[in-house]
């Protein structure tokens, strides 16, 4: 059955977690990836299916995908 609830409509087009994007900079061989972040800090995500160099879309500590390499601006209101 489909809600009528206006706010949980709204909230279901929204997707779960945190999503970034981040260069992948190695591949550990055990499953998991160094990536580095904008700010320059390095983590540890799973996966290994993007190469290092490329960018890749980091959801909820996750690999989801290869990120487009495209120009960043950075604005201050």
């Amino acid at each position: 059955m489909a809600t009528i609830n206006i706010w949980q409509q709204f909230k279901a087009l929204i997707p779960e977690g945190v999503r970034f994007v981040a260069t992948v900079t190695a591949n550990n061989g055990n499953g998991t990836s160094q990536v580095a972040l904008r700010d320059a800090s390095v983590i540890t995500i799973k996966g290994e299916s993007i190469s290092a160099g490329q960018k890749a879309f980091i959801q909820d500590g996750e690999v989801k995908g290869t990120a487009p390499e495209l120009a960043q601006y950075e604005v201050e209101v």
